[in-house]
């Protein structure tokens, strides 16, 4: 089932979201299955958290490349020093493109859909995309890694 998107001000995108208990329990499997179809939906979007369709869990996805990353409870454990500036979007803020300092590679560890253990390294698009996800899950919003001085960048 398509879920909506909680579009910013609302509140539960800045609430740090709770840990996962049980992966594999009925709602988490629902949330997951029911998160990639809001995502296809959204031809836009590179990935999807959980806060973003109102359910406050550490829970985000991500699909680039033919490739879906489901990420329950991750965190990152390795980061670079290098940053690389880059525009980014975001489903909670249609039309609008900001550019972002983030590590240029990441690594993360996290639980997969079946309830595994699992890490992954990354570099540019899909290391940006990890770190923006996992910032929803922290509360934190892209727009606040914007310097004050840069202008919003609108897209139609």
């Amino acid at each position: 089932m398509k879920l909506p998107i909680r579009k910013y001000p609302d509140p539960v995108l800045s609430q740090k979201a709770a840990k996962i208990k049980d992966p594999l329990g009925k709602e988490v499997q629902e949330l997951i299955a029911n998160m990639i179809e809001t995502l296809h939906a959204n031809k836009n979007g590179v990935g999807l958290a959980a806060p973003q369709v109102g359910v406050s869990v550490r829970l985000c996805m991500i699909e680039l490349e033919d490739t879906r990353y489901v990420l329950i409870n991750p965190k990152i454990t390795a980061k670079s020093r290098k940053k690389e500036i880059c525009e980014e979007g975001c489903l909670s803020f249609p039309g609008e493109f900001y550019p972002v300092s983030r590590c240029s590679e990441v690594q993360v560890r996290y639980t997969d859909e079946n309830g595994k253990p699992a890490k992954t390294k990354a570099q540019g698009l899909l290391a940006r995309a990890f770190q923006h996800e996992i910032d929803h899950l922290d509360g934190i919003l892209f727009v606040s890694k914007v310097k004050k001085a840069n202008k919003i960048i609108k897209k139609s």
